[in-house]
């Protein structure tokens, strides 16, 4: 057990928790959340002993064991890959280290020998002697092939590298396992293995994401960071969503009868501990929520910007038409013949092959960049917004106030400066914030301004390269929920497995040598072709 007792902590006047007074048990999984900025990383680093508080301290039980998942990908260049795997145990680590030290003496003393049986003593009751094997284990499930499990760090990809670290987290079954973005750079298989881990994990869990697909299947509480306190609250995050937005609702509407408002929340709680019964946490979060008092919903004070993208026009009878696709880069051929054809109203996850790949195409379907070969035809009816992956280019340099900037994008009849400023406040950038220079936004905020000036073209085909990157779990619902009313044809690509499946009617897969269209969903999708479980 993890228990948190009158923490505080206070970075000049600005308040980031106070009183903080928690008991994270084991068999639980809490999906700590807040906004951007409201110090859930940094109290990660505080249960972790890494950053001191102001205030209080952390305690867990005797010789109970902490891991946290480690963010230097290229900390450990030199080492090989299973051993950077067992130093997640550090004591057992160490242990093995120094056995090999003494064995290796060319005068092995009494004592040498003495000292030798206590640590193979130590050694054998932390399971030590199935400790490469139990390595191992947990690199194949996240995707290690066994070719790369005694190479050396340095060998590995990027996204090889992060699997690796989320291993060294997971083993030796610590008592207090701490997640910090843990599915980053994690394919869908390797977050499917780690769900169905968290999922069976018999001890205390506590993980910040902001895949709220993964936040759903593995969490049991939400630990919710909001006034300066944190919150427990029982069930998912759709749970805490859901209900905190009802509350909010109702705190709103004075007019209504208490009578109503109690009715209404008890059918809420009935209905979502009914659908949690289904659930892959299923029996401890339906006994949970059974007892759930109606004085434990409360409103959040989150702020979620409005995101509503309307079409000056229909589309009309054609979409668009792609043949023959080919293009090359650095010499090397990213598309090879593709073509599709996509009607009105489809709403397309571009996923398979590469990054490169994925982003190349969507770049020539916007007109930002021309193929080598092959032909793009756009129906004639349509218009087209563009976010790239990097939207440096849209900020850099620019001296100009945010207000300014944006202004640049509206309309000739919205481009006054109460308009601008209005709609900047739907965003959340109210008062002085609208007046920030545009090259000093941060990357959530200039993905909010590039979400403006899209909204601001009326287009009826909206092109997004991974549009949830830098964006909080606020943010990007917003997102989704925009997206999913949106009365045109969306084109995008994401990492975000409940953003796609809301959103998407049609997969493009790309292949190495063209491209296949079906429409599905993407959860569907995935289920056919054998990668998430039926």
């Amino acid at each position: 057990m993890l228990q948190v007792s009158d923490v505080s902590l206070r970075f000049g006047d600005r308040k980031l928790f106070e009183d903080v007074n928690i008991k994270f048990t084991p068999g639980n999984c809490y999906g700590l959340i807040g906004a951007n900025g409201a110090g859930k990383s940094t109290f990660l680093k505080i249960l972790s002993g890494e950053m001191d508080a102001q205030t209080g301290h952390v305690s867990m039980g005797k010789d109970e064991r902490l891991a946290i998942l480690k963010q230097d990908h290229f900390g450990y260049e030199d080492e090989r890959v299973i051993d950077v795997v067992l130093m997640g145990h550090e004591r057992l680590y160490s242990i093995m280290k120094e056995k090999d030290e003494i064995y290796m003496k060319p005068d092995f003393s009494d004592e040498d020998g003495i000292r030798a049986a206590e640590l193979e003593g130590d050694f054998g009751e932390m399971g030590g002697w199935t400790a490469e094997s139990d390595a191992e284990s947990l690199l194949h499930g996240l995707g290690i092939e066994s070719a790369l499990v005694y190479k050396n760090m340095s060998e590995l990809e990027n996204n090889q590298k992060v699997k690796v670290l989320l291993a060294q987290s997971l083993f030796g079954d610590p008592d207090v396992l701490l997640l910090d973005e843990p599915t980053n750079g994690l394919d869908i298989e390797a977050i499917q293995w780690l769900e169905d881990f968290l999922i069976n994990f018999e001890n205390t869990v506590i993980v910040v994401s902001h895949d709220r697909h993964f936040l759903n299947n593995v969490c049991t509480h939400i630990a919710d960071l909001d006034f300066g306190k944190i919150e427990l609250y029982v069930g998912n995050y759709d749970f805490w969503y859901q209900s905190s937005q009802l509350a909010q609702q109702m705190a709103q509407d004075q007019n209504k009868k208490k009578e109503e408002k109690i009715k209404e929340l008890q059918d809420f709680v009935a209905r979502f501990s009914a659908n949690a019964s289904k659930s892959k946490q299923a029996t401890s979060r339906k006994k949970t929520l059974e007892k759930i008092e109606l004085e434990d919903i409360k409103p959040s004070s989150r702020k979620y910007p409005f995101v509503n993208f309307t079409p000056e026009r229909e589309i009309g009878n054609e979409l668009l038409y792609v043949s023959g696709l080919t293009h090359s880069i650095g010499g090397e051929k990213v598309l090879d013949n593709v073509s599709f054809t996509l009607n009105p109203y489809d709403k397309v996850v571009l996923i398979g092959h590469t990054e490169i790949a994925r982003t190349t195409l969507l770049r020539i379907l916007a007109g930002e960049m021309e193929p080598e070969e092959g032909e793009v035809r756009w129906g004639v009816t349509t218009s087209q917004s563009y976010m790239p992956k990097d939207n440096s280019e849209y900020f850099e340099g620019i001296d100009t106030s945010l207000v300014e900037w944006l202004r640049q994008y509206a309309p000739e009849d919205e481009q006054t400066e109460t308009f601008i400023r209005g709609f900047l406040g739907r965003m959340l950038f109210s008062g002085e914030e609208a007046k920030k220079k545009a090259s000093v936004l941060s990357g959530g905020e200039k993905m909010r301004a590039m979400l403006s000036k899209m909204m601001l073209s009326k287009a009826n085909v909206i092109l997004l390269d991974e549009p949830t990157n830098h964006l909080d779990l606020e943010s990007i619902t917003s997102v989704n929920e925009g997206l999913k009313k949106f009365k045109g044809s969306i084109i995008f690509t994401s990492h975000d497995f409940e953003f796609i499946n809301t959103i998407a009617n049609k997969v493009l897969d790309l292949k190495p040598e063209g491209a296949i269209v079906k429409e599905s969903t993407y959860e569907e999708y995935l289920k056919d072709k054998g990668v998430l479980k039926v």
